[in-house]
């Protein structure tokens, strides 16, 4: 079996760090392989304490490896937060075939020709997603290749990060000892697997509720339209459980899992469970309405958050629906609380493959898709059906490629 049969998926979430792996086969997708480990030095869905994320990696990666035996040694890394920022930009060139037939060489220059743009210094590219090309005027084109034309244009979005978020990640990835086969935008990533062709083409917010962050992705026209990233997410709903039962983070975080419910509405009174209080060796006895008392009001605080959002972005009347993932939205009772809040059609989505069906999973599984769509052509590997030692070793003395090597190569996949 040849490497590119395998691609390997890296989301580093506040909570969780997950590795998923993918086989390709016969153009189908099986993930025959799930790591997970807890995220240390993650807040807010940003690195703030290098060491202990790179260990927290190799925790993850680790999991991974031993579930199926295989070593893994390049991964495909997502990238999301606050620093996001998406810009329209438009390139143009002339055909260079001498009979005019748009070839690969051509794409590649009209994308490059894209990226020329004024960016502050802090800031750097992260990818560009072609909208659509244009041959000699003729727009809505989403393959030239093979086609005849003299003028080849392409409207695309530039995604920017600030140089110091991306190789941050960058750098914790490679101190794992692992290599980077691409960095994908994890809104990207998740509205590949969580929408369909008509929720991206009439107007669809797809909010990946997580742990530290919440972050929106606006789809319009076909295309995404909009990021942003709130401050918000289910660690505080965590916290507001430690504090309205007083009791440690590690035990309200079990509660929440084995005993929330979005709504009092739906809770159960009769449903009862003991707490181990800080400062006492006394447990106290308290309801799942109890529970729900103190989870509503914060998920209602989440959901005006990301409609608030939605309406500051310009994009409220041109919304047709909501899609919600993130593993915050796990909770019961999540979406008929959802759909009062945002006063409008909402759904769940969940990836649809053994072993990962769960709102969590979506970023992960929704990367490998993305990879088998537009980058896997480029002949991407992403591990090695080899001893995991031999694997770890080749990993560690492999040369890992120049930054500058890297980001030049990364224009090629989004095609």
């Amino acid at each position: 079996m040849s490497n590119n049969d395998l691609i390997v998926s890296l989301d580093i979430g506040t909570s969780k760090i997950r590795v998923i792996i993918g086989e390709i086969s016969n153009g189908a997708i099986n993930i025959i392989g799930v790591g997970s480990a807890d995220s240390d030095g993650i807040r807010k869905g940003a690195i703030v304490d290098i060491d202990q994320t790179v260990q927290s990696i190799r925790n993850a990666v680790d999991h991974a490896e031993r579930m199926v035996g295989i070593g893994i040694s390049e991964v495909y890394v997502g990238i999301s937060g606050n620093h996001i920022a998406l810009q329209s930009n438009h390139g143009v060139v002339a055909v260079s075939n001498e009979d005019r037939e748009i070839g690969e060489e051509d794409i590649e220059r009209v994308l490059q020709a894209a990226k020329v743009v004024a960016l502050p210094p802090e800031r750097e590219i992260i990818g560009l997603v072609p909208k659509q090309f244009l041959v000699d005027g003729l727009a809505d084109i989403q393959d030239p290749r093979g086609m005849i034309g003299v003028r080849l244009e392409v409207e695309c979005t530039i995604i920017t990060g600030t140089k110091a978020a991306v190789h941050n990640l960058m750098r914790c990835v490679e101190k794992a000892g692992l290599r980077i086969s691409g960095l994908i935008l994890m809104s990207l990533a998740s509205g590949m697997m969580a929408l369909t062709k008509d929720e991206k083409q009439m107007g669809t917010v797809l909010a990946d509720i997580g742990a530290g962050s919440t972050t929106l992705a606006i789809f319009e026209g076909g295309s995404l339209a909009a990021v942003s990233t709130l401050p918000i997410g289910g660690d505080y709903v965590t916290s507001d459980i430690c504090y309205g039962l007083k009791t440690q983070t590690e035990h309200a975080e079990k509660i929440k899992l084995k005993y929330g419910c979005a709504r009092t509405d739906d809770s159960a009174e009769d449903l009862k469970f003991k707490v181990m209080r800080v400062g006492s060796n006394m447990e106290k006895e308290f309801s799942q309405l109890d529970l729900a008392n103190i989870i509503e009001p914060r998920m209602q605080e989440i959901f005006q958050m990301i409609r608030q959002e939605v309406k500051r972005l310009g994009y409220h009347d041109k919304i047709n629906g909501y899609v919600l993932t993130g593993g915050s939205v796990s909770l019961p009772s999540v979406l008929p609380l959802a759909q009062i809040e945002l006063e409008s059609n909402v759904r769940i989505a969940v990836p649809d493959y053994i072993g990962v069906r769960d709102p969590s999973f979506s970023s992960g599984v929704g990367m490998i898709q993305y990879v088998t769509k537009y980058v896997r052509t480029r002949g991407a590997a992403g591990a090695k059906r080899a001893p995991k030692a031999k694997a770890a070793g080749s990993a560690s003395s492999a040369p890992k490629p120049g930054i500058v090597e890297w980001f030049k190569n990364m224009f090629k996949e989004f095609i």
